[in-house]
């Protein structure tokens, strides 16, 4: 009561009030969480200073003389409007007050999202986070997480109100294949100032994204594979999707008769029979069907080697060929001497 009267006396004697004051606030600002303690120093920086004190909603210090510093001390803050003035009077008889910035805060009671139902893929979806009692909401920033990447970040910087709200963020996302089985959550953070003392983050319970979507190969491009001697022909048709895919494969005509009793829903297929042709790989689940085609194909033959033999045999052949005109007798027989006739002797010349 004795400040009000103090301000009341000091407004008569009509001496100016100064908002520009040569006194050095320890700290500068503060933050102070609802019902702790709070104390800062005002220190006179001129030397015509006759008397100093604190006004203050929450607690004060009564007119000192002969100081130049003064500390303001309070046991539990319980204003959230807390602002507490540093003054002065001069020698002169003037006076000046210094204002001290407060930021009186209280950390969420608790902080919720909304568990995510099951999701298929393409779509938009909502998502709730609810945060309650928490003070002063314009300090107040929300970032939702999914795994350890935040997706989405708000504020609520027009929020003026200083004692606490509650407090909701929602966030739209559109659900993909590669968000099934991530953790997503909502981390709420109060902050004043760069440089201001940092607060511990609260989070809400993380929950796991469930995502309904097509089959999705590993490889996804047809593929050629070449047989090979002494090398087992290996057909990876491996995809991932929810639900777990099932796999058929249409095989060429020869091996799918030889096959007819044995199982293809299978990702990776180890033909028995070895044969060229277009396998044919389907995976299939409640979100849709994707195929991919492996062509098995033959080695191609070196054809210098093919040449080189055609050439050959082909020699050979005109040397065979050469030999029985020379070698054969007109009875089929092979002689060497096939220019003399059979039975009749040589005839020779007079005695």
């Amino acid at each position: 009561m004795w400040l009000f009267i103090l301000g009341g006396l000091m407004a008569c004697t009509g001496k100016p009030v100064s908002s520009s004051c040569p006194v050095e606030l320890n700290p500068p600002r503060a933050a102070v969480k609802y019902k702790d303690p709070f104390s800062a120093n005002c220190s006179s920086t001129s030397n015509q200073t006759e008397a100093m004190g604190w006004e203050s909603s929450n607690g004060g210090v009564a007119l000192t003389e002969h100081v130049t510093s003064l500390s303001l001390n309070i046991n539990s803050v319980t204003d959230w409007k807390l602002e507490p003035k540093c003054f002065i009077n001069f020698e002169d008889g003037d006076q000046c007050l210094s204002h001290l910035t407060v930021v009186v805060y209280k950390m969420p009671d608790s902080v919720s999202m909304s568990e995510p139902s099951v999701l298929i893929e393409g779509k938009n979806y909502s998502m709730q986070c609810d945060i309650k009692n928490v003070a002063p909401a314009k300090y107040l920033s929300v970032h939702w997480r999914k795994g350890n990447r935040i997706i989405h970040t708000e504020t609520f910087d027009d929020d003026t109100s200083a004692t606490p709200v509650n407090k909701s963020s929602v966030v739209n996302v559109m659900a993909h294949g590669d968000d099934d089985g991530t953790p997503i959550r909502c981390e709420v953070r109060l902050g004043f100032w760069p440089n201001a003392p940092s607060l511990p983050p609260i989070e809400s319970k993380s929950h796991q994204v469930t995502v309904l979507y097509s089959p999705t190969f590993f490889n996804p491009a047809n593929e050629e594979v070449e047989l090979k001697a002494g090398t087992k022909v290996e057909l990876n048709c491996t995809a991932r999707g929810n639900p777990m895919p099932a796999y058929s494969w249409t095989l060429p005509h020869d091996i799918q008769r030889r096959m007819k009793n044995q199982s293809t829903n299978q990702s990776i297929l180890t033909p028995s029979f070895e044969l060229p042709g277009t396998y044919t790989c389907t995976v299939s689940n409640s979100q849709g069907t994707k195929t991919k085609r492996f062509t098995v194909t033959e080695p191609a033959r070196n054809r210098t080697t093919f040449a080189a033999l055609l050439g050959g045999f082909t020699a050979l052949g005109v040397v065979l060929l050469i030999a029985g005109l020379f070698l054969v007798t007109p009875e089929g027989t092979f002689s060497t001497s096939r220019g003399y006739l059979r039975g009749k002797p040589a005839s020779s010349g007079p005695v």
